[in-house]
């Protein structure tokens, strides 16, 4: 039996492994950071071996509350991904499962690797829609790319920006929230889809500016919340530097020369069973028009996609409580526009629940489709 995690985003120390009826593992902390939680490892030599994991230091994780009615994910071709009896009993994440082969993959959610974001964005970047722009490197020296979407009209014009609505959308700001990438496979391929009309519609009224991975490094080094310095990148908007979150100071800046009309930040939560959106209540300029808005986006993708749902989430900052430090406060605050967190789950929603997969890349990416008949109930408001 051997257990290995030197892969992209793999993470976990093995402490034993002499028995697949006792194997014990620690998760590895991101670096220079005391944030846990994200792991993601093989196991061979076990066909048909009952194996017994104990992570033996889950009491530490980032977020303890992630572990209760929590199931991970295995996978034998890290193509379909299907959950297996897991729990968690006095400081220990156990998960047992019988493999049919003899080697099998556990993740805390399936694993999006930066191969297969660099295909991803290969392939988008073919469409007559697509600019491919790097803003600058990361301190482990991956590109920070950017997808700039608006019609072949606007191409041909030489100004993508004149007249139209700017969008803003970015997911993976925390590497280990791999729901964000599944999510971007729905919703660009939507939005570029010639024959869908709702894409046509927003594509006349709007551009975007997509960056699928915000933070390339974490998401190689296997890192829960941070990136290649131990930054929280949700917590470095205001003062970003280029020493410590350059992936933040890039955006930001490229933010202040375009503008900013609507922001999506999209996230995975580890403790609540819901998808669900988080606004920038607290933050000084709000207004009825904002909490309209986010409202009405919400019910909109609430009516397109019975996955998600309005009556579960964060509480709602009380005035002048907003987090500045974080991206939608910041963005809403300082461009006085519309930004909404989307927030899915690692474990399976509640009141949709798919036994065998829970949630899983293929409804994120259902949900990132729906998300464009959102935008559509909102942008003549932005």
């Amino acid at each position: 039996m051997i257990i290995n995690a030197t892969f992209d985003g793999g993470n976990i120390e093995v402490v034993s492994c002499d028995n697949p009826a006792d194997i014990r593992l620690n998760i590895r902390t991101d670096h220079n950071s005391e944030f846990y939680q994200w792991f993601y490892f093989r196991v061979s030599g076990v066909n048909n071996q009952p194996c017994h994991m104990k992570i033996i230091n889950a009491a530490g994780a980032a977020y303890t509350g992630g572990w209760e009615n929590y199931q991970a994910v295995a996978s034998y071709d890290r193509e379909h991904w299907f959950r297996v009896p897991t729990y968690y009993r006095d400081g220990v994440l156990g998960i047992e499962h019988q493999p049919e082969n003899d080697a099998v993959y556990y993740a805390y959610f399936a694993p999006y690797p930066m191969e297969r974001h660099s295909n991803f964005i290969a392939r988008l970047q073919s469409s007559d829609k697509v600019k491919l722009r790097v803003l600058g490197e990361t301190l482990d020296a991956q590109p920070l790319d950017q997808l700039i979407i608006s019609s072949e009209k606007d191409d041909e014009k030489g100004d993508e920006t004149a007249g139209k609505k700017k969008i803003w959308i970015h997911a993976r700001q925390h590497p280990g929230e791999t729901m964000a990438s599944w999510w971007m496979e729905g919703f660009l391929p939507r939005l570029l889809d010639c024959n869908d009309a709702i894409s046509n519609a927003l594509l006349e009224k709007a551009v975007f500016y997509v960056v699928p991975n915000m933070n390339p490094d974490g998401s190689s080094r296997g890192h829960l919340r941070t990136n290649a310095s131990g930054a929280n990148l949700n917590r470095e908007w205001l003062t970003p530097t280029m020493e410590k979150s350059p992936e933040v100071f890039l955006l930001r800046r490229q933010m202040e020369q375009i503008g900013v009309d609507f922001c999506l930040d999209v996230h995975g939560d580890e403790t609540l069973p819901y998808n669900f959106i988080a606004g920038t209540h607290g933050i000084p300029c709000w207004n009825e028009q904002k909490l309209d808005l986010h409202n009405r986006f919400g019910e909109a993708l609430r009516r397109t996609n019975p996955d998600f749902q309005m009556e579960y989430g964060y509480p709602n900052n009380s005035a002048g409580k907003a987090n500045m430090n974080m991206c939608t406060n910041y963005v809403a605050e300082t461009f006085d526009c519309v930004a909404i967190t989307l927030e899915m789950p690692f474990k399976d929603t509640v009141d949709t629940p798919h036994p065998v997969e829970g949630w899983s890349p293929e409804r994120c990416k259902k949900l990132g489709a729906n998300a464009l008949d959102a935008l559509y109930e909102v942008i003549d408001q932005l």
